[in-house]
């Protein structure tokens, strides 16, 4: 499968909201990356923003993602994919309401994806980790 059409499929899986599925455009090794301050990383309050190496680990991503959100309140806009080669960035806007503590936030992100063999071997996400990181504020584990 071509760049966009693996990075089309992953975002049709990540919006129906099946872990496993979503999880099976992974390849076995990747470079996952999320643009957060380290010490941030594996917080109780945000427990899915941390670096991850197998794509395995894809499916937990977004199980805890769902876990952690109200998923009637949650929306994403994506604004625009660019591709160049094996490289896909997603543009856009993630709505979302923290489940611990009600509150919503907007934070806009780029997502930078590698594709090789049809597999994603590349998710780097960069986000407003501060709205995020203010809805969750207070939050009890």
């Amino acid at each position: 499968m071509a760049t966009r059409d693996v990075v089309q499929e992953l975002l049709r899986r990540i919006g129906a909201g099946d872990p496993e599925r979503i999880a099976e455009l992974y390849a076995e090794r990747v470079d996952w990356k999320l643009d957060w301050p380290e010490p941030e990383h594996g917080r109780a309050e945000t427990p899915w923003i941390r670096h991850r190496a197998a794509g395995a680990e894809a499916a937990d991503h977004f199980r805890l993602i769902a876990e952690h959100h109200v998923p009637e309140k949650a929306d994403t806009v994506v604004e625009r994919v660019l591709v160049d080669g094996d490289d896909a960035v997603v543009l856009g806007e993630i709505r979302q309401t923290a489940r611990s503590t009600g509150r919503g936030y907007h934070a806009r992100f780029a997502l930078h994806l590698t594709v090789e063999g049809g597999l994603v071997t590349r998710h780097h996400i960069y986000e407003d980790s501060l709205a995020v990181a203010q809805a969750f504020a207070g939050s009890t584990p």
